[in-house]
């Protein structure tokens, strides 16, 4: 399949204003983006697990995938834990606008068959911020594109963070920054209910989406505003 890479440099307007707040550092000089661009214009909720996670807690994950799929809940992450990966397959059976963001350049990449009807049907995004020259995920890029997940995300549903990973140093961190982080009510979780974590539920979703739907625009980007100013 081929497929067009877009760049936007970081002093373009269409570059997302949230990757300048500090979380991600260094500021990426551009991005690659491959899909519908006007994704970003909504507000997305990041999606986070850690590699190893309990029975319990996989169950309950791919309960309430099944249930943000349902909801139609614009959705953000990684998608390369095992957990990930298991929900990324079901989303793509659903209709919500999805982005993908790769711990590796877009250059060269092969994609996915099952990503290639969503991008047709102008629902899935994949972006990254990662040179040519990256072509392997690595820990580091890893830990960098979790940043930019998390930057470019309005909420965060983290499924599972292990105790001393880097995922819940990232969490501390969203949290000391105000941003609104749910995880799954689980003793597994406990550890981030204490931190300040929201604890969910699968009637939670349902408040969840209408605020989704009825909130304002993402900051992120100004491209769907000023193509329409344009067309006026």
């Amino acid at each position: 399949m081929t497929v067009d890479i877009t760049t936007i440099a970081s002093d373009s307007s269409d570059f997302p204003s949230t990757l300048k707040n500090g979380l991600v550092r260094p500021v990426p000089t551009c991005i690659w983006a491959i899909g519908n661009l006007e994704i970003l214009d909504r507000q997305l909720l990041g999606f986070f697990c850690s590699a190893k996670c309990s029975g319990n807690v996989i169950l309950r994950t791919y309960d309430l995938a099944q249930v943000m799929r349902g909801a139609g809940i614009p959705i953000i992450g990684g998608f390369h834990s095992p957990m990930e990966k298991e929900c990324l397959d079901l989303l793509l059976r659903g209709q919500q606008p999805i982005v993908i963001c790769p711990a590796r350049s877009l250059q060269g990449m092969r994609i996915p068959s099952a990503w290639r009807l969503a991008l047709d049907q102008q629902r899935l995004l994949i972006v990254s911020p990662f040179e040519k020259r990256h072509r392997r995920a690595t820990a580091v890029l890893a830990e960098q594109r979790n940043r930019v997940v998390a930057a470019l995300a309005t909420e965060v549903f983290v499924a599972h963070a292990g105790q001393r990973t880097k995922t819940e140093r990232l969490c501390a961190e969203l949290l000391d920054g105000g941003t609104r982080v749910h995880v799954i009510d689980l003793p597994d979780n406990a550890h981030l209910i204490e931190s300040g974590a929201l604890p969910i539920q699968l009637d939670h979703i349902r408040t969840m989406a209408k605020r989704f739907e009825d909130g304002v625009t993402s900051p992120v980007s100004r491209r769907n505003r000023r193509l329409r100013a344009s067309a006026q």
